[in-house]
């Protein structure tokens, strides 16, 4: 970069090629090894790497209902002692 100005590259907001190209490989790896039922599998009979998977598509930003601030509601119940 000269000066702060752009002079190759590719454009702001161009995927990655490679990036498209491996999610594609993968999905089509995971169809032919079953799909849901592989995923299904995978989550009883190695849970950590199911979750660490899990993990990684959850949205990065949480949101309340309809896009609006999450509403944290606190109870305290009273419970006597016996």
């Amino acid at each position: 970069m000269a000066n702060g100005i752009k002079t190759g590259g590719r454009k702001a907001g161009t995927p990655n090629k490679m990036t498209a190209e491996l999610k594609d490989m993968i999905l089509t790896a995971l169809d032919g090894a079953g799909g849901v039922g592989y995923l299904q599998e995978v989550a009883t009979s190695h849970p950590a790497a199911f979750l660490s998977l899990v993990g990684k598509v959850l949205p990065l930003q949480v949101t309340g209902a309809d896009g609006g601030e999450i509403v944290v509601t606190t109870r305290i119940e009273l419970v006597p002692l016996t």
